[in-house]
């Protein structure tokens, strides 16, 4: 094994849940993202010479990951004659859910997956990733000013369609 790959398959490998989480952000759906992720694992190891030891792995497999999936919307656009996604399945909301919170989360699912492709991939880097604005910058490949714009806006969506199903965030509490 040489030195540039050395430990990278075993990096790659606990890479995959994050991966997973990122990849349903992109496609809406657990069948085509689990596709992505195989098609972003399979192109990182026939690339792994591209990768620069030292730096970021998961910020490297997230920008092919990114890459891959804007591919397979173009390539759908010319397919279809349509740039959208599938959005019928894009929530897989269980109906054994009974909890409050399950319910909860149904609801944001559903909000979340009608934000635009581009606010959801922030939200999810940023608020669930724990990437810095810089990073997620880096691997989108824009400017940190559409960074920081798009996370705003999508911020205020969402509170503004969870404020229909949280009493307190109508009223203004609970959102600071």
């Amino acid at each position: 094994m040489s030195e540039r790959t050395d430990g990278f398959e075993q990096a790659l490998i606990d890479l995959l849940p994050r991966l997973r989480r990122f990849g349903c952000s992109l496609t809406g759906s657990l069948d085509t993202a689990d596709d992505l992720v195989q098609a972003s694992c399979e192109r990182a190891l026939t690339r792994v010479h591209q990768w620069m030891p030292g730096t970021r792995l998961d910020s490297w497999v997230f920008s092919i990951m990114q890459s891959i999936w804007h591919n397979e919307l173009r390539s759908r656009k010319v397919r279809r004659g349509t740039g959208l996604a599938d959005t019928e399945h894009l929530v897989d909301v269980s109906a054994e859910s009974e909890v409050e919170a399950g319910l909860l989360l149904g609801d944001l699912e559903k909000v979340f997956a009608r934000f635009p492709e581009q606010q959801r991939t922030l939200l999810m880097l940023v608020s669930v990733e724990g990437y810095s604005y810089k990073e997620a910058s880096e691997i989108l490949d824009i400017p940190i000013g559409t960074v920081m714009s798009r996370l705003s806006r999508a911020r205020l969506t969402l509170a503004e369609h969870m404020s229909d199903f949280l009493p307190e965030a109508a009223s203004g509490e609970g959102l600071t």
